[in-house]
């Protein structure tokens, strides 16, 4: 090295060639850093926004609950006086443990049995090749654009006939095949490893084996997310409880709410108090499954 490029280098001058010193790549780095936390202050100042839009109708609500009746209307978020009377007074009125019991009970089996239905249906769509699977997957795709409002007559006039009204069967089975759930897992189900299947082949291990053995612990992003969709739409389903029900034997908590705040249109304070205990199940569920349910979703959007 010559004297003159010694002396640009100790200048801080590059030679052609020459990789930039460690000091010049971590300030380069840092800098980027810097502006793209800076580009992202707007999208979350955005987001923030946003969600103190969809959390204040929930705090509202769940604040309302403690106040006494002297505070219901007044102009403070906060309860001056916290008390659980409102809570009492649900409790007093509407047997809401049988309700919620029928809604563990009548979510928990739609879920098992949308399960049982949809896993080999979905394994098969995605991984056996037969004749007439790409209609029978129109066919799933078609049905997930049906609304229950659009089957809900023939079904009750079915059920009706059948003399099978007003019990927890009328609740469950008409949710027990899910196409939705069929093509949630059918995009899970496209993107395992074709050698994870082969392997088992060359065990001997069959279809069904495959299925439940190795297909399905492997989904459990998928069913997770699933889960959430179904647990959350069947629990607050009032629609067709409104239809086949006609007592509270069988009543789930939306419908039992619904009778409650009928019969106490006056007291507003119960009122919140039965909607917070009515969703604050599904708010501790998301919370304990949000990890699994965003992996699901994003493991689950596998292209043809």
């Amino acid at each position: 090295m010559t004297t003159g490029t010694r002396s640009q280098h100790t200048a801080g001058v590059l030679t052609p060639g020459r990789a930039e010193s460690p000091d010049a790549s971590g300030r380069g780095r840092g800098s980027v850093l810097r502006r793209a936390a800076a580009s992202d202050i707007p999208r979350h100042l955005l987001l923030a926004l946003g969600a103190v839009v969809m959390l204040a109708p929930f705090a509202w609500m769940v604040f309302s609950s403690f106040k006494p009746d002297d505070e219901i209307y007044s102009s403070n978020l906060l309860p001056q006086h916290p008390t659980f009377d409102a809570y009492q007074r649900v409790f007093d009125t509407v047997p809401m443990g049988r309700y919620f019991l029928n809604s563990v009970a009548v979510t928990g089996l739609i879920f098992l049995g949308q399960v049982l239905l949809a896993v080999p249906a979905a394994y098969a769509l995605a991984r056996m090749r037969f004749r007439g699977s790409r209609l029978a997957l129109g066919f799933v795709l078609f049905a997930t654009m049906l609304p229950m409002q659009v089957v809900a007559i023939p079904l009750y006039l079915l059920f009706a006939k059948a003399g099978l009204l007003d019990n927890r069967l009328s609740l469950i089975s008409p949710f027990l095949a899910s196409a939705f759930g069929v093509f949630l897992l059918r995009q899970f189900f496209l993107g395992i490893p074709q050698n994870v299947l082969d392997a088992a082949r060359l065990d001997g291990a069959s279809n069904w084996t495959t299925v439940w053995r190795i297909v399905l612990p492997m989904a459990r992003p998928a069913l997770t997310a699933f889960a959430v969709f179904s647990i959350v739409s069947h629990w607050n389903d009032y629609f067709w409880p409104s239809l086949v029900l006609s007592s509270d034997d069988a009543a789930t908590v939306p419908y039992g709410i619904s009778a409650f705040a009928n019969s106490e249109s006056n007291d507003f304070a119960a009122q919140m108090a039965a909607a917070t205990l009515a969703v604050l199940p599904l708010v501790v569920g998301f919370l304990l499954a949000q990890r699994h349910f965003v992996r699901g979703l994003v493991l689950s959007n596998t292209p043809d």
